[in-house]
């Protein structure tokens, strides 16, 4: 599972790892399959033009602010880029239908990926607005 919520703060977002975001009063898109590092980085090289080389090497891509149980609970940072380019982002079907075409994605419908793809940008928009930060609750 992976659940993208907006929170002011590292440490408050941090705080999340008891239970995830959903309890939380942080708003939140639960998703699955949809990995902060992999498949979120080569979404916002589909949204910025970024290459995913340097969206990789993004000291926010993946970065563990928690965790727990050996490794199958984390809070994670989200870049920025994905967080400015979510919030920016148009044409949410041709953008799925490019992002189902990735290894990672192969067999996801692009018209499923766009209804996230729309939350995601409804919450990015949120975090841009309020000048907060995505984060991304992991449970393996």
């Amino acid at each position: 599972m992976y659940d993208y919520f907006v929170a002011p703060s590292d440490e408050l977002a941090a705080a999340t790892i008891d239970g995830g975001p959903v309890n939380s009063p942080f708003r939140t898109v639960e998703t699955k399959s949809l990995d902060p590092v992999v498949v979120m980085g080569q979404l916002e090289e589909l949204l910025t033009g970024r290459p995913y080389d340097e969206v990789f090497e993004d000291p926010r891509c993946g970065h563990d602010l928690a965790i727990e149980d050996d490794g199958e609970v984390l809070v994670l940072t989200v870049t920025d880029g994905l967080r400015d380019g979510l919030a920016a982002a148009g044409g949410l079907y041709e953008i799925a239908a490019a992002w189902a075409k990735i290894e990672e994605l192969e067999g996801f419908d692009p018209v499923v990926l766009a209804d996230v793809l729309g939350q995601l940008r409804d919450l990015a928009a949120e975090a841009v607005k309020n000048e907060e930060r995505l984060y991304c609750w992991v449970c393996v």
